[in-house]
C-alpha cells in the first residue's frame, strides 16, 4: 500500500517545508520504495532550478526515516540523524518536475545504528546512490 499525505506524515519527524518524501511503500522488513516530485518551492532548489546534491542526500535519509517509522511499534515517528555518508554518487541533479523514485534498504543494525543503502532514479535512470549510517533514538 502506498502512503501519502497525513498517512505518510506519521512516519516522519520532519514537517513542511522540509519534508522530502511524497510517497512511501514498504516492500519487506528491510526495504521501502519512496518518491518525491521536485517542485518550485523545494527547500534545496538551486537558482538553476536543479536540486542540490544535499537535497538528494536528505531525500534518501528521509526515505530511511520513513522506513524506520513504518517498522516502529511506537505511535510517533522515531527521531534520527545521519552519522555518515559514504560512497555518494550523483550522475545528475533532478530538476523541477522530475519524480525521484528511491529504493532504501536497511542492512546491519547494531543498537541505535543502522547501515542503509539508497538508490535514486528518475525516468528509469539511476541519478544517485549512497550508503548511510543512521542513528535512531
Amino acid at each position: 500500500m502506498i502512503l501519502k499525505g497525513k498517512d505518510l506524515e506519521r512516519l516522519l519527524p520532519q514537517r513542511w517545508p522540509f519534508v522530502m518524501v511524497d510517497e512511501f511503500e514498504q516492500q519487506g522488513d528491510h526495504e521501502a520504495a519512496t518518491a518525491l516530485t521536485v517542485h518550485e518551492g523545494n527547500y534545496f532548489l538551486l537558482p538553476d532550478k536543479t536540486m542540490a546534491e544535499t537535497g538528494l542526500i536528505e531525500h534518501m535519509a528521509q526515505s530511511c526515516s520513513a522506513l524506520a517509522g513504518s517498522l516502529s511499534q511506537g505511535t510517533s515517528a522515531p527521531i534520527g540523524m545521519i552519522v555518515e555518508v559514504k560512497n555518494f554518487y550523483c550522475k545528475r541533479r533532478p530538476t523541477i518536475g522530475d519524480k525521484i523514485e528511491t529504493k532504501a534498504t536497511f542492512g546491519l543494525t547494531f543498537g541505535p545504528m543502522t547501515l542503509a543503502h539508497c538508490t535514486a532514479s528518475t525516468g528509469g535512470e539511476t541519478i544517485s546512490e549512497t550508503d548511510l549510517k543512521i542513528y535512531v533514538e
